[in-house]
């Protein structure tokens, strides 16, 4: 069964993916889960043995299970599945299933175009041609460029490994941040591994890329976006809560800084917020993650995970509980 906004359906599976839905399972895309209190799909629910979930799912935890006995699967056509997975879950064995890898594409390719404009100082550029029409002078452009510039990409993430790949051909530095990677797994992945202080002192462009979990609120605080080197740039594509807002947009304010961000906190920003209108910050209203023909990349995931299901296989997309707190 399928448990999402409806909305959704068509893009995540045009009709070749819902064929291949069709061959691997009984399934019927007319009948959608949004309340499993609902008395109108309880009987559905009942036989259901795996559940297709999405942006819209309700949560999954003992109510669910109370009405879905044979449940034995999740699939879910979205990220993270943080949010939506109850205790309960975990506790019956019901194997989860996430396309956030599928997402992970979108969003690393956005940021390497983000880190790349950004080296080329591109958004300064932008508006000192809007308002002089004329090119700009060899001292203009004297700090442009990214040969050797200095990446910091904050976790190893399945988006910062994702963008870590996509760096490679480029002629960067790249320093990486995450607890649960050492040196030599840093290296493997073409960066060099740092403590959080030393990446945000030495880094030209700071990437996020870590999790939203108790332990990532506000990590980088007033005192840390401090240690951001003037006219270096910060690039939010993770979660808003990730930054102390406020403190971030002094430094903005007051021109110290240079940010791209696609997640704020709160999500929008309020309407008179100085980050609207502000030349040094590039801001975009969530759209880094899979949006139009991009959903059916993580419907495909979906597919392919309930193929190996069928034919007695292991998922290739698992999701632990350890995840939870490491991957984003």
């Amino acid at each position: 069964m399928f448990a999402m906004d409806p909305v959704h359906l068509p893009r995540l599976f045009p009709a070749p993916l819902m064929e291949r839905l069709h061959l691997a399972a009984d399934v019927d895309p007319a009948v959608v889960v949004r309340d499993v209190t609902d008395p109108a799909v309880a009987p559905a629910l009942s036989g259901a043995d795996v559940l297709i979930t999405g942006w819209g799912c309700p949560r999954l935890d003992a109510d669910l299970l109370a009405v879905a006995p044979r449940l034995r699967a999740v699939l879910h056509a979205a990220g993270s599945v943080r949010s939506l997975v109850g205790e309960a879950l975990w506790r019956r064995g019901i194997v989860v299933s996430s396309a956030a890898t599928g997402n992970a594409v979108p969003v690393a390719e956005y940021t390497l175009a983000m880190i790349l404009l950004a080296g080329k100082d591109v958004f300064t550029h932008r508006e000192r041609y809007r308002s002089t029409h004329a090119l700009p002078t060899p001292a203009e452009t004297a700090a442009t460029g990214n040969l050797g510039r200095r990446v910091g990409v904050v976790a190893a993430s399945r988006v910062g490994r994702r963008l870590l790949e996509l760096l490679r051909p480029h002629d960067v530095e790249v320093l990486l941040y995450d607890p649960y990677v050492d040196a030599a797994g840093a290296a493997a992945l073409g960066a060099r591994l740092v403590e959080l202080d030393e990446l945000l002192r030495h880094s030209d462009i700071v990437t996020l890329h870590a999790p939203d979990i108790p332990e990532t609120h506000h990590l980088l605080d007033r005192a840390r976006l401090a240690l951001i080197r003037d006219g270096g740039v910060l690039i939010n594509t993770s979660r808003g809560a990730l930054v102390e807002q406020q403190a971030l947009t002094d430094e903005l304010v007051s021109g110290r800084l240079r940010a791209v961000l696609d997640v704020t906190d709160p999500e929008p920003l309020p309407a008179d917020s100085p980050l609207h209108t502000l030349p040094n910050v590039f801001l975009t209203p969530h759209v880094a993650g899979s949006l139009g023909n991009e959903l059916e990349r993580l419907g495909r995931v979906v597919v392919e995970e309930l193929e190996r299901l069928s034919s007695g296989h292991p998922l290739g997309h698992e999701v632990h509980r350890a995840d939870l707190s490491r991957l984003a």
